[in-house]
């Protein structure tokens, strides 16, 4: 069975003004004040950090508006020995009579540029956190309507703002939710960065929200048409196979751990063209497995709710694409995103089964905890075969390795290609959600291949979990150039060094805006000359 549904020619205000079922945040754009008397508003200005003997500095807007109240913040900045430090700072209320709180946030060092040692750009990312920051602490204030500094990064601002006040609140009740303000751009001409900046934030937080939902509340059927929801309205096409096409296409190693759950199997086709159609695509793969009890080799139950976050690579990807539209990037896009839980029953997949690949090589599942590589195994060897790919990025949650290792720092690349990796790298310190390059070495391919009766093992050997899974996945990408990110270290639980803009103990949707602006700079090799 194929379910297609293809829309017309979209454009990017259009994209403002939906909103779908599944999706409560209320960000709009503005650039006007409201009248209405129900409406409570709040301002964000930044302060540079006090260096040596000078005091600290507002940024450019955050004169402008102390200039208007006659010198109040500059008074309330030395009064209450506000000092710039990145992210701290002060709310104060009734000093306008338009804005009731004014929330004043540091933004760190003026100036600050590109930082090689941390390879990231910290005046984008101080931008972003003050922004959020502000934005979340004029939230808890009780406004309706937050209007932001552009802090001199309009686009970081927004990304920082829209994701911290974004909230999971659909399994509360309405009086119990947290209001999600509406955020406008104050002080600045920019709103085209501005509204890239919401567009991105925006695509995180659908990532966010299909990750942080339950997995009665996210089946592969629900995420199916939560995904058509998404990208359909954007122009993008969405084909939805059923079981009966899986079988017919004998995609096995997917259909050898979906058989264990009583929900059906679902793989998403999902196609943008933003170039010319003979153009060949980017293809992205991700993990959708909707929930991962670990089959027969049972997890430990304490924190087991986590895996529902196991299709947070899917997430991811389905984000992307969304973005990729909405931002109408010049480029072609294909996605293959098997969806899946891995469940123990009488049908499930046990330790030491072998199922034969499409490309008649065997696999053996030797642990049935470790199926993110085999649920991916016959999907990604048919996505090849089917777009003909000029480069393939798959994004899943795998090996706990990359967790002991990174942390929630930065996400585990492996790469065939050195230039992917660099754009990647560079990608990563624009958005401030980096990359870690770890190895792809034939030391790790012997280990997961060097196998007397079968070809490929599930698990490998030894303890290099992340290693090894980015060898198997590997074996399945013979000639084309290919990128697998790990995201199982930041897509997930964000339990230590929570990110300001995020939330501790949710799902992050990371990292979305790191994909996002790879999409761009392969869309758009000239424009970071």
């Amino acid at each position: 069975m194929v379910f297609s549904l293809r829309s017309s020619k979209w454009l990017v205000r259009p994209l403002l003004r939906w909103t779908s079922k599944f999706h409560k945040t209320t960000t709009a754009i503005r650039c006007y004040a409201s009248s209405d008397p129900r409406v409570t508003k709040g301002l964000v200005i930044g302060v540079y950090q006090k260096e040596g003997d000078k005091d600290p500095k507002l940024t450019t807007s955050g004169e402008k508006f102390d200039d208007r109240v006659q010198g109040k913040i500059s008074e309330l900045i030395k009064e209450c020995n506000i000092n710039g430090q990145l992210g701290r700072g002060k709310v104060f209320n009734n000093i306008d009579q338009e804005y009731r709180s004014v929330a004043v946030i540091g933004v760190g060092r003026e100036g600050a540029g590109f930082n090689e040692l941390e390879m990231i750009d910290e005046g984008m990312e101080n931008a972003r956190i003050a922004a959020g920051v502000g934005a979340r602490s004029l939230q808890m204030q009780g406004c309706s309507e937050v209007f932001v500094d552009s802090m001199e990064y309009p686009e970081q601002a927004a990304e920082g703002s829209a994701l911290a006040v974004w909230r999971y609140n659909d399994n509360k009740q309405k009086k119990n939710r947290t209001l999600v303000p509406k955020l406008e751009l104050y002080d600045s001409p920019d709103v085209d960065a501005w509204t890239r900046g919401l567009f991105k934030a925006e695509s995180q937080n659908l990532a966010r929200r299909l990750s942080d939902a339950p997995a009665n509340q996210m089946t592969p059927t629900t995420f199916a048409q939560a995904t058509v929801d998404a990208l359909c309205p954007c122009g993008v096409t969405v084909e939805i196979r059923t079981m009966e096409w899986i079988e017919q296409q004998h995609l096995n190693s997917f259909l050898t751990i979906a058989k264990g759950s009583c929900e059906p199997p679902v793989l998403l086709e999902i196609s943008y063209c933003g170039t010319a159609p003979e153009d060949k695509p980017i293809l992205l793969l991700g993990k959708g497995m909707t929930f991962n009890s670990g089959g027969i080799c049972l997890r430990p139950c304490k924190g087991m709710d986590e895996y529902r976050g196991s299709m947070a690579g899917a997430a991811v990807c389905v984000a992307a694409i969304r973005a990729a539209a909405a931002l109408s990037l010049p480029i072609n896009i294909s996605a293959v995103i098997p969806l899946c839980e891995n469940m123990p029953s009488g049908m499930a997949c046990k330790p030491g089964d072998v199922v034969t690949l499409l490309n008649g090589r065997t696999l053996a599942i030797r642990d049935t905890d470790k199926a993110g590589v085999v649920v991916m195994a016959d999907p990604l060897l048919y996505a090849q075969t089917t777009y003909k790919p000029r480069l393939v990025v798959d994004v899943a949650t795998l090996g706990s390795g990359v967790v002991r290792g990174l942390g929630g720092s930065a996400t585990g690349i492996f790469s065939n290609s050195h230039y992917i990796w660099k754009q990647f790298q560079k990608a990563g310190s624009l958005t401030g959600d980096r990359m870690w390059r770890l190895p792809l070495w034939n030391y790790y391919k012997k280990l997961v291949t060097n196998n007397i009766s079968f070809d490929i093992s599930n698990n490998g050997e030894g303890p290099a979990s992340s290693c090894l899974a980015a060898a198997i996945l590997h074996e399945f990408v013979p000639c084309v150039d290919w990128a697998h990110l790990d995201i199982r270290g930041v897509g997930m639980l964000t339990h230590y060094g929570t990110i300001p803009y995020l939330l501790r103990d949710r799902m992050t949707g990371r990292p979305t805006r790191t994909l996002v602006q790879f999409l761009y700079q392969m869309a758009c090799p000239d424009a970071n000359k």
